[in-house]
């Protein structure tokens, strides 16, 4: 048997997931969120937090201690490491958005912000029973909603309604009635501290909060339910984990051998794709109708704990293919990917999967002039091998039955140049005249 070497995979990046909670002075966020991180961790998820202080001048440093007098002898960036930990202190001309601040936390399975309410982040609001800001914020909030107003309530034709009200003017107020008055007296200032359009949640104790969420048909969650308030984060914001399956087959016609085992740049294809792919991937499986010569993987890449997965349907064609790779993954997400596509994009597919998530679809996948890419793609396992397995009832074969469907979205072409600009991601061989042109242009590329 032929003894390859494995190269050192790329080193790669993912973006982290983020989500802010939000709420008054008080409100309970921070305990919350302590609670929150915790549980998460307890799951083995890796968790990064960010929070926003809103005020000038606070300090983490300790007076006295060498990085404290590089400080105060005008450095206006330190950092401060040690074996287990390391810190940076930077003095800002201008406060960085939420965005620049998770975009340099990245490869965490979700981070956790509290604060920055305008940052376009969705967000999760905290009230909490016995905090007056938040009573009177409850109030309003319920208000709003038994009057079918949009979340960014507009406090002077509320205000305007309650007092001219014939109720108002000629009975005695409710006591909520009387807390309303009282809460939009105050309104002014927290006006800009009200759930919003980006509200997704609730965490509150707060009954009228509760009832207000109802009604605009929010999620809400008691303060202390924290489990509940883990399971909501891990089914909708957690980043999913990723298999990623490459589609070796098996002897191809006009390669004239195995595409996996072909040459590339000196070594087997499918030692290439592997390490291109692995940055990314959670699980790595390869579906192949030649195990035994493709096992070599498991003593080259001990560490991937790589599967070999058969197909499960006899007959040819991509939608079967597609099916065995959704049956042997057995994480959320999958991504597929052709064993000839030499300069497939580990950061493209990292950002089919996090679109996948984030916009709450079934499949994302890239789309040119030459139609749809369904192996360079990233799919729902569930929901997509339901779609595959109904069209293989059917006598379908072709990989657009799954595309049309479930719920796609469809990656264009700047999209994808915006995240990957150097393009040739798609390009395939099946030809040894086809691999020798890639491997050319390859090496014009890449100096290895």
């Amino acid at each position: 048997m032929v003894a390859y070497t494995s190269h050192n995979t790329t080193c790669f990046d993912k973006e982290s997931p983020a989500i802010s909670f939000v709420g008054r002075h008080n409100s309970g966020k921070t305990t919350l969120i302590e609670q929150i991180v915790a549980k998460l961790v307890e799951r083995g998820y890796d968790i990064g937090t960010i929070k926003h202080h809103g005020h000038k001048g606070f300090d983490i440093d300790i007076p006295g201690k060498d990085s404290y007098r590089h400080m105060q002898a005008g450095s206006s960036d330190t950092i401060i490491v040690a074996p287990d930990k390391m810190a940076r202190i930077t003095h800002l001309h201008q406060e960085p958005s939420c965005d620049q601040l998770v975009a340099t936390m990245p490869n965490h399975d979700l981070v956790i912000v509290e604060g920055f309410r305008k940052s376009g982040l969705e967000t999760i609001e905290v009230m909490r029973k016995g905090n007056t800001a938040d009573e009177e914020c409850a109030e309003l909030f319920y208000y709003g909603a038994q009057h079918a107003l949009s979340p960014e309530l507009d406090i002077t034709q509320i205000r305007c309604e309650l007092v001219q009200s014939e109720r108002f003017q000629n009975e005695a107020p409710s006591v909520q009635e009387t807390l309303l008055h009282q809460a939009l007296l105050n309104a002014q200032q927290q006006l800009e501290k009200m759930p919003q359009a980006s509200t997704v949640a609730l965490a509150t104790n707060i009954e009228q909060a509760h009832k207000a969420a109802e009604l605009y048909d929010i999620p809400s969650f008691d303060i202390n339910d924290y489990e509940g308030i883990v399971e909501f984060l891990i089914r909708h914001y957690v980043r999913p984990r990723l298999s990623v399956v490459i589609q070796a087959g098996g002897e191809s016609k006009r390669m004239k051998q195995s595409k996996a085992l072909v040459e590339f740049m000196g070594r087997p294809l499918l030692c290439h794709m592997i390490e291109r792919l692995a940055p990314i991937a959670d699980r790595l499986l390869i579906t192949t109708n030649e195990a035994e010569r493709l096992s070599f993987v498991h003593n080259l890449y001990p560490q991937m704990n790589i599967d070999l997965l058969p197909d499960i349907y006899p007959m040819r064609g991509a939608l079967p293919g597609i099916a065995s790779a959704l049956s042997g993954a057995k994480t959320p997400l999958v991504a597929l990917v052709a064993c000839d596509m030499v300069f497939v994009s580990a950061h493209l597919l990292a950002h089919e999967a996090a679109l996948t998530h984030k916009l709450h679809v079934d499949a994302v996948v890239p789309v040119n002039k030459h139609g749809f890419e369904p192996f360079h793609a990233v799919y729902r396992r569930n929901e997509c091998l339901q779609a595959v397995t109904a069209a293989l009832k059917e006598g379908k074969h072709r990989a657009q039955e799954l595309i049309t469907r479930v719920n796609t979205y469809q990656l264009t072409p700047q999209e994808a140049r915006a995240i990957e600009p150097y393009g040739g991601y798609f390009m395939n061989a099946n030809t040894p005249e086809e691999l020798a042109q890639l491997e050319e242009r390859y090496r014009s590329l890449y100096d290895e």
